[in-house]
């Protein structure tokens, strides 16, 4: 069991324990008086019976987590509770004024919207206008009014509450999934923005190079440089994308744009004339530059272009014109506009796209030079306001605060004749101060006190406690409950509860003391038990959910950490091949372009047709759409070897009845072993066999060339990969030297049953 899963369990056992005591203590203390007033073994029998009911009722029922309190049997329920609650008042009609709480919180669990509200008001003032038919005294009449509205609010929060952290802890991986969706957002905007114009840039390059081969070589060459410098700085993108690290800078893409233009036959002129830009606004700008020109070679026919860039101000524009206005004159053209909007509005920035009269088309972007400070990664992930449970936790425990002080203060009007106006007043402003100490800091799950404040804390609390009662005489005129729970909220946990106890046990002296009986100490004690025990739960159940909501922020987190390292792993085997394979052809391009032109231009071919795949592969890996095939990715390693001149042998049983997720894993290690041979090692024979058993599927990529670096098992990151793919499907995988001088990979994959048949 994790740490948070013991806390959860934990949480639940403590809310029911809790919840037992303090409905415990209700019906106890209603027995008590059933005893006292009227003990004939029949009405003894008879009462407990009744309270045993709802004390069923209450904690089977209307209590239990997941209980489905909207179905019928929750209705008859409530009948039940109802009859249990007004038909005894017929015997006892002073004894079971304390019940009608339960019927008034079970009310609020089982109905529905406004109608639960109005049943528990009318529950809580029929308890005293039937009172009032034999109690006279109106104070009497309003602590029964307010002493069952209390109390029907203790039993629907301790009763709610359980289930609040219960809801929480189900669906807190559902309230993750925004953030992951966030995440998946932001990599295919930065996919598309980056590695969507490097792609389109080769494919560009390579259509003219392989046009230039032959009659212009020369300038054919340096085509073919320049490709091998976009591909390269691909590879780094790819890394940048995965990191989030990437910041791009400004110079370099107007270099490009330039030089991307000229190569497409577009007349270019660039006039830059601003002042030093933050890093975010010169990424944005350099981004929408990007994408201004990809999209201007994608969409339009071109033969001229204007790129400008100024700001003196706090402000910095780009404008992009080019007599080229695209057959689709909206402003949207694709996700680019928008991802480019997105990124310019982030930082406070807007940006235009529009078409002229006059068949010129404007991408017009405008920055703050110095944008506010960005917003913490992990805090978009994070819904905004407090949740629900956390809300209602809070204006529960106010209310069932406030609600105990106004019974002590209602109780003490029956004293008022004694004491006096200005024995009320001294009552009035101890329970003030009292609870104010529990609003603002004992019941605060976001306060925390030392040891030295949280004796200062208790020692004011005592004095509004006992000085009233030393003054006046008068047990009732304090809510010595709230020091108990205080004290076992505040102190170390051993001392708590001591302390919980013994101001508990002091409230029999006191109580003695002043002269009541051994019926109303009994009271006294329950109170003072159940106050304080009710200031304790509500207070850690309330700090409970308030960390189960910061567990939900940061699964929230995990699930976008997760999902970022999902997309480095799915980049590195996908995108991480092709590149290596352009830059890899491209350098023998070069090579053979003065030599053999023919046989250049094929390889310009295949490189086209990569870095198409390629372009693909970026919407796919965006998307989470891409799916390898093991056939063309055998057939594509057999091509990218031959072209290095390695010799190789291929051996492949039939795989057609592998599953999907078989073959996917297979063509990803295949893509990844042969990428890590051209890149590491000086190799002239290559072998990969792939062998099926009913069982067991094994694929072996073996090769004779050494790597410098001694053969270590991990080949960067995409060994690593590899490995969490292959035992992701209960297989092994592993690579290092063999005996006979070769170096080989091999993965080892069961098969299930359905796939061996």
């Amino acid at each position: 069991m994790t740490q948070r899963q013991e806390r959860s369990s934990v949480s639940r056992r403590l809310a029911y324990f809790v919840i037992s005591v303090v409905f415990a203590d209700y019906l106890l203390d209603s027995f008590l008086d059933v005893v006292t007033v009227s003990a004939t073994p029949a009405r003894i029998v008879g009462s407990l019976a009744c309270l045993l009911a709802i004390g069923y009722l209450q904690l089977r029922v209307f209590s239990r987590p997941g209980a489905d309190l909207r179905s019928g049997k929750a209705y008859l329920a409530l009948g039940a509770m109802a009859a249990l609650v007004y038909g005894p008042l017929l015997f006892f009609p002073v004894e079971w004024t304390g019940m009608h709480g339960f019927l008034a919180g079970s009310a609020l669990l089982v109905l529905p919207g406004r109608i639960r509200w109005l049943v528990y008001g009318a529950v809580a003032l029929s308890n005293g206008l039937i009172q009032a038919w034999s109690v006279e005294d109106t104070s009497t009449q309003v602590y029964y009014v307010i002493s069952s509205l209390v109390a029907g609010l203790v039993v629907y929060g301790l009763s709610r509450l359980p289930s609040q952290v219960k809801q929480l802890e189900t669906v807190r991986s559902e309230l993750a999934s925004p953030a992951v969706s966030q995440e998946r957002l932001r990599f295919a905007r930065d996919l598309h923005d980056l590695l969507g114009f490097s792609l389109s840039a080769i494919t560009l390059k390579v259509e003219l190079a392989r046009k230039l081969l032959g009659a212009h070589t020369e300038r054919a060459m340096r085509e073919l440089a320049e490709i091998l410098g976009i591909a390269r700085q691909a590879l780094t993108d790819v890394r940048a994308v995965a990191s989030s690290y990437r910041e791009l800078s400004l110079d370099d893409e107007i270099d490009s744009a330039r030089s991307v233009l000229t190569a497409a036959g577009v007349a270019t002129t660039i006039e830059t004339d601003h002042q030093e830009l933050s890093p975010r606004s010169r990424t944005v700008l350099a981004t929408v530059l990007r994408e201004g020109v990809t999209n201007l070679l994608r969409h339009s026919e071109a033969t001229r272009c204007t790129i400008t860039i100024s700001g003196s101000g706090p402000a910095a524009s780009l404008d992009i014109v080019n007599d080229g206005a695209p057959a689709e004159s909206g402003a949207d053209q694709g996700s680019g506009l928008t991802n480019l909007t997105t990124r310019a509005t982030a930082i406070s920035g807007s940006l235009l796209a529009q078409t002229s009269p006059d068949g010129t088309y404007r991408l017009h972007a405008e920055v703050p030079v110095e944008p506010a400070s960005e917003e913490p990664a992990d805090s978009r992930a994070r819904p905004a306001g407090r949740p629900m449970a956390t809300r209602f936790a809070q204006v529960l425990f106010t209310t069932v605060v406030i609600g105990y002080g106004l019974m002590s203060l209602s109780q003490v009007a029956f004293d008022f004749p004694r004491i006096g106006l200005s024995g009320m007043s001294i009552a009035v402003l101890a329970t003030a101060i009292e609870l104010a100490l529990v609003l603002t800091l004992v019941g605060r799950p976001q306060v925390r006190l030392d040891l030295m404040s949280s004796l200062a804390v208790l020692a004011a609390m005592a004095g509004c406690v006992y000085v009233p009662v030393w003054m006046y005489g008068n047990a009732l005129i304090s809510v010595p409950g709230f020091l108990a729970g205080s004290a076992a909220l505040l102190l170390p946990r051993p001392y708590g509860w001591s302390g919980f106890i013994a101001i508990a046990a002091g409230q029999y002296f006191v109580w003695t003391a002043t002269g009541f009986s051994a019926s109303w100490v009994a009271y006294g004690l329950i109170a003072v038990t159940n106050h304080g025990l009710v200031l304790y739960a509500l207070t850690r159940l309330r700090s409970m959910v308030t960390e189960l909501h910061e567990a939900r922020e940061e699964l929230a987190t995990s699930a976008v950490a997760q999902e970022r390292l999902r997309f480095a792993r799915d980049l590195h085997d996908l995108l991480g091949y092709s590149l290596s394979a352009i830059t890899l052809k491209s350098e023998l391009t070069h090579r053979l372009a003065a030599v053999d032109p023919d046989r250049a231009r094929q390889e310009l071919t295949e490189v086209l047709e990569i870095s198409r795949q390629a372009l693909a592969d970026v919407r796919s890996v965006a998307l989470s759409y891409r799916e390898l095939s093991f056939d063309e990715e055998s057939r594509s390693a057999q091509a990218l070897l031959s072209a290095a001149d390695i010799e190789v042998t291929v051996r492949i049983d039939s795989c057609d009845h592998l599953p999907g997720e078989v073959r996917v894993t297979l063509a990803t290690v295949l893509r990844e072993g042969v990428t890590n041979l051209l890149r590491h090692s000086k190799a002239e024979h290559c072998e990969i066999v792939l062998a099926c058993s009913p069982h067991l599927v094994t694929m072996d990529v073996v090769n004779d060339g050494i790597p410098a670096t001694e053969r270590r098992t991990g080949d960067g990151s995409g060994i690593g990969n590899l490995t969490t793919r292959v035992r992701a499907l209960g297989g092994d995988l592993r690579a290092g030297p063999t005996s006979g001088q070769t170096y080989r990979l091999r993965a080892e994959i069961p098969l299930p049953l359905r796939a061996s048949r």
